[in-house]
């Protein structure tokens, strides 16, 4: 029965004889002409719907049968035939064998400057271990050491009671070693650029975003659900006709133009192309059409500036002049998680609103000390950095004499994208040509891997390419040889 027909029944009766208050609640369930006023008041389908929906209810009160799910009409032996008939789906698909991108290799040990695959050694070119941290004895000494002391897990989100001294003292060191107020630790690299930015880009604002972002600051962008505008790669005066058109909009929508907000989101050493982004005019722009900065630096994070401050450090730019930094800490420190970085004010709104922050367990605490050992490292050794930085140089330059592909890349970069120089037109064909080549470097002591994209979910699928990554120990003449062999792959399959 719908109670507001009742009431209002009431209250027009109320109006019309000037009663009380108390009159209406000593009389509103219990007087049985107001009831009937307001069953006669009401809508004959209001009725209908109500009357249903008590039945309904009376039904799942009294006529539902309870099912005993212990209870079974099978007998012992129908129950051993399923049972040796059950094969359970391997947790791995099989490889097929006409798949010609498959991976069939079997990696052990630690991907250092050489890796295991097959059982055989190899030049490792594939780990993003750029600083050999993976392995480094001072780093897995301060891991045992907190596994010791804090158990193997948090057990938690930081929010509740995941959240460790440990955890406090690395966002403190990270702090102070990317020049910020404050940061904030993510336990999983791929959540934290891709919850940074929702946390703070919203509907109805504007995000200005390079099309060759990686996939997790894709999914950061399509989670804030902005309206997102792709400028070309590193393309500064392509970002700046679509900012030029957003200030022209603006102008004919001044109120909305007032609470518009608007972000550039780029990455500082691009992982789908190994070039780095020019800042100096990205500041500049920013201040010109007052546009907020995000910077996604797990490349650039430890490698670039001549401490590894990164992108900032490199084009000797203000910390202040960027509004957020995300990077991992899975390149160049050897560990696994993520940060952000910033002013305090924009860090704290992380805590409550960054999902992959309040929803996630925290960073294991061994992970956590690794992380702290490794920075103290990268913070002490410049010559490290500087070795680092001389190696992808002269590779970068080997590289260049190998005909038949090209080097997008930045000449600093640790991460190198080989690319055909004369592509056949058909995406599948140019990545069957350089699995060719990889393969051919494998079976000759040099791991290599394509770059790997999900094409159905990426934004824009960049071209084919081999993607080759500097290790600081790896040796020179180490080098040298796995140039070598790719010369000799490309003379042979080009």
């Amino acid at each position: 029965m719908r109670t507001e027909c009742i009431f209002y029944a009431l209250l027009n009766r109320s109006i019309d004889q000037n009663l009380s208050v108390d009159y209406l609640r000593n009389n509103f369930l219990f007087n049985p002409t107001d009831i009937i006023d307001g069953l006669a008041s009401a809508p004959a389908y209001h009725l209908i719907f109500e009357a249903l929906l008590l039945i309904w209810i009376v039904k799942l009160l009294f006529f539902t049968k309870t099912f005993n799910l212990a209870k079974s009409d099978l007998t012992e032996k129908e129950k051993h035939a399923l049972i040796e008939e059950w094969q359970p789906e391997p947790l791995i698909p099989e490889v097929e064998e006409e798949n010609p991108f498959g991976f069939k290799n079997k990696f052990t040990g630690i991907p250092g400057p050489t890796v295991c695959i097959n059982g055989k050694e190899h030049i490792n070119l594939t780990s993003l271990n750029f600083l050999n941290m993976i392995g480094n004895k001072e780093v897995e000494a301060s891991a045992i050491d907190a596994v010791r002391k804090y158990g193997v897990g948090s057990c938690g989100p930081r929010g509740f009671y995941g959240t460790n001294s440990i955890h406090l003292e690395l966002e403190e060191n990270l702090a102070k070693f990317m020049n910020c107020e404050e940061a904030i630790l993510y336990a999983y690299g791929f959540s934290t650029v891709a919850s940074a930015i929702p946390a703070y880009a919203k509907r109805g604002d504007v995000l200005f975003v390079d099309e060759g972002v990686c996939f997790p600051v894709q999914k950061g962008v399509e989670a804030s659900r902005s309206c997102v505008k792709y400028f070309k790669h590193n393309d500064m005066s392509d970002l700046e006709r679509l900012l030029k058109e957003q200030a022209a909009e603006d102008l004919k929508n001044p109120r909305k133009a007032k609470v518009t907000r608007r972000f550039f989101i780029v990455e500082g050493v691009y992982l789908n192309y190994g070039d780095i982004c020019p800042l100096p005019k990205l500041i500049e722009l920013k201040y010109k059409y007052k546009v907020r900065l995000f910077i996604e630096e797990s490349l650039s994070f430890g490698v670039l500036g001549d401490t590894g401050r990164g992108i900032t450090q490199h084009f000797n730019c203000n910390m202040e002049d960027v509004d957020m930094v995300c990077a991992n800490l899975e390149y160049a420190v050897g560990s696994i998680g993520g940060f952000c970085c910033g002013r305090s004010f924009v860090i704290d709104h992380q805590r409550l609103s960054g999902l992959g922050y309040c929803f996630s367990a925290s960073l294991p605490p061994l992970l956590a000390a690794g992380a702290i050992t490794a920075l103290g490292i990268i913070d002490s050794s410049g010559d490290k950095l500087e070795n680092l930085r001389s190696k992808a140089s002269s590779f970068h330059q080997m590289l260049e004499s190998i005909s038949g592909v090209c080097v997008i890349s930045d000449e600093i970069s640790p991460v190198k994208h080989l690319m055909l120089s004369k592509t056949n037109g058909d995406i599948n064909g140019d990545r069957l040509l350089l699995q060719k080549i990889v393969e051919y470097c494998m079976q000759n002591g040099v791991a290599v891997t394509q770059a790997q994209y999900i094409d159905q979910f990426e934004y824009k699928v960049p071209r084919p390419s081999i993607r080759l990554a500097v290790n600081v120990d790896l040796p020179q003449e180490d080098i040298k040889a796995a140039v070598d062999v790719l010369k000799a792959a490309t003379k042979a399959l080009l």
